[in-house]
């Protein structure tokens, strides 16, 4: 396509927790990363998007980059706002607004759960006042469900956990870094079963920050460009079981994930068996085992065989989350979407160490979601 856009800088602040450093000074470092890897400044950027859910606002982060005039846009869709950030900047590349574009996120959290208001999100105290606030309780409700209509037993949370640390544990800019065994996960202390403690994301902090051009410009400022195929956000239609969702409908609909995942790979032209490198939202364990088959990776019930095959690992046929993942990253809200294709375009590039997928990838795959039903996915391509 004529008006493709590409991916030309990556940058990123690692997360976990930095005291010394706030949310803005961490989207800041981020963006001076991605700068420097697409080998241009500040000054050379036409638009910015860009956001975060406690660190915030990005627009303020040009106090601390450069006072260009350039137009700032804050982004706010919770889990989805770097995937909100990003299609922006691709729609303001597209429309000839700029020819550079910057899309970054970032975040702080306090430490502890998150802690969300029914009233916030549409809901009355009850929905509070029964736990299912509580996410790690709906998402332990949700996910036993899920293992009850499809015949999925606890080992597939275990391996996706483990596999998860083992990733971490060869990813320098990850939190957690220490693999686990099998038995440290399968004994850990209950949350909500199914779920336990090591199966679990944190929150956390971090940025991380991409640099855009049209896709036609893209090797002026680099020898490794990554395509953009497609971005695509989807909500959730009536009837679809998601995070505070105060109901569950006799007849459910497809979730926002199954939707967002068809029409990528309908607008990228590709099928789930043409992707070399995959990204899944994994909050928990049981999140990730729903994704797998909800983005076509396979049929409902499948995972317990793909994960104990090992064709999920680094070296499988389906390489997912070769990072870690949020479990072993944590979860800063504004930048975990961008962190997912900070992975893939280092991928892509083959410069991811002794985490590469073996060969040469060409095609990959991100998938973001979070409350209250909102999924985005991208499909990136090696220039």
């Amino acid at each position: 396509m004529d008006n493709e856009v590409a991916i030309i800088g990556i940058g990123m602040h690692p997360f976990g927790r930095t005291d010394a450093l706030s949310g803005q000074q961490q989207g800041a470092h981020a963006v001076r990363e991605a700068l420097k890897d697409a080998g241009i400044e500040w000054k050379d950027v036409g638009v910015a998007y860009g956001g975060s859910q406690d660190g915030g606002n990005a627009d303020a982060l040009s106090n601390q980059l450069g006072l260009t005039g350039l137009p700032f846009v804050n982004v706010a869709n919770g889990c989805a706002t770097g995937g909100s950030a990003l299609a922006s900047v691709i729609a303001a590349i597209q429309s000839g607004m700029a020819e550079i574009g910057v899309a970054v996120g970032f975040d702080k959290h306090p430490r502890g759960a998150f802690n969300p208001k029914p009233k916030d999100w549409g809901l009355e105290d009850w929905y509070g006042e029964t736990g299912l606030m509580l996410t790690t309780q709906f998402f332990a409700l949700k996910t036993r469900r899920y293992m009850h209509e499809h015949g999925i037993t606890d080992d597939a949370l275990v391996r996706i956990a483990q596999r998860a640390f083992r990733n971490g544990a060869l990813t320098p800019h990850a939190w957690r870094r220490r693999e686990l065994s099998y038995a440290e996960i399968a004994e850990s202390m209950a949350v909500n079963l199914p779920l336990r403690k090591f199966m679990f994301c944190n929150p956390a902090e971090g940025g991380a920050a991409l640099v855009l051009c049209s896709a036609k410009h893209a090797r002026k400022y680099t020898a490794n460009p990554v395509i953009v195929k497609a971005a695509v956000m989807r909500t959730r239609h009536h009837g679809s079981f998601e995070v505070f969702n105060p109901g569950l409908a006799a007849q459910q609909s497809p979730a926002p994930t199954v939707m967002a995942s068809r029409a990528a790979f309908e607008f990228a032209g590709v099928g789930p068996q043409d992707i070399d490198v995959i990204q899944l939202q994994d909050t928990d364990s049981g999140s990730e085992l729903i994704h797998i088959a909800e983005n076509g990776f396979c049929e409902h019930g499948e995972q317990q065989h793909l994960l104990a095959s090992g064709a999920t690992d680094i070296n499988g046929r389906l390489p997912i989350n070769t990072d870690g993942g949020c479990l072993a990253n944590g979860e800063p809200v504004g930048a975990s979407g961008l962190r997912q294709v900070i992975e893939i375009c280092t991928q892509l590039r083959g410069q991811a160490g002794q985490r590469q997928v073996p060969g040469t990838p060409r095609l990959g795959y991100t998938h973001v979601y979070g409350a209250p039903g909102v999924s985005a996915v991208t499909i990136l391509q090696a220039g």
